[in-house]
């Protein structure tokens, strides 16, 4: 879901990148020492999901996992997807480092917004039709509202880009229903080894 170097507004550029670093600043100061290995194993999972992508137009659908991020790392999902989306941009030339804001903004929002809604739905022991549910929905609905916002993106730039935001919306329908099952799956296992991952972002405010 990287929009492309030389494609956005720079004034879409601007907001996204002004956005993003608030989000970092938030994130980084949730951040304690004992929280970097699990920001860092996260952030390497993200950027490993997202490399096998297929191109549509100036943007591309891939794998996310955002919305696993949301309930595993709270605020601190920002300084891990913009390092992924980062290392990216250099190494792969996904995306690019002027939309780097904009890009990191569309990925990492929905991940807060999916551990506001649903992170509740892991903490203690939940019902497990619940707990199932919960973390499907934060799956499903982060990439559902990154498409949204890449959407967004791409016509507030420009109405010659309202075929391609449509066409982006509708390819992402499948992605949505797998990242919500492998949401699932994930958030069951680490349940199962390792709880107080869920539990420590859960409980955080």
């Amino acid at each position: 879901m990287h929009i492309s170097e030389g494609i956005l507004s720079p004034g879409i550029l601007v907001a996204g990148a002004a956005l993003t670093a608030a989000g970092v600043i938030i994130g980084l100061k949730k951040t304690d020492a004992e929280d970097i290995p699990s920001v860092g194993i996260m952030s390497a999972a993200f950027f490993v999901a997202s490399l096998i992508h297929v191109p549509i137009g100036p943007s591309s659908v891939h794998l996310i996992l955002n919305g696993l991020l949301g309930l595993l790392l709270g605020w601190k999902s920002f300084p891990a997807i913009l390092t992924g989306l980062l290392l990216q941009a250099l190494l792969f030339q996904f995306g690019g480092i002027t939309s780097l804001g904009v890009n990191t903004f569309n990925m990492a929002f929905p991940a807060i917004a999916c551990f506001y809604l649903f992170g509740w739905c892991i903490k203690g022991n939940r019902n497990r039709v619940l707990f199932i549910c919960g973390s499907f929905a934060s799956g499903f609905l982060a990439v559902s509202f990154s498409a949204i916002l890449v959407a967004l993106s791409l016509y507030l730039t420009g109405e010659e880009f309202l075929p391609t935001a449509k066409l982006i919306l509708l390819a992402h329908i499948p992605v949505m229903l797998i990242e919500g099952g492998l949401t699932a799956v994930c958030a069951l296992f680490l349940k199962r080894v390792k709880p107080e991952l869920l539990e420590g972002e859960a409980n955080a405010s």
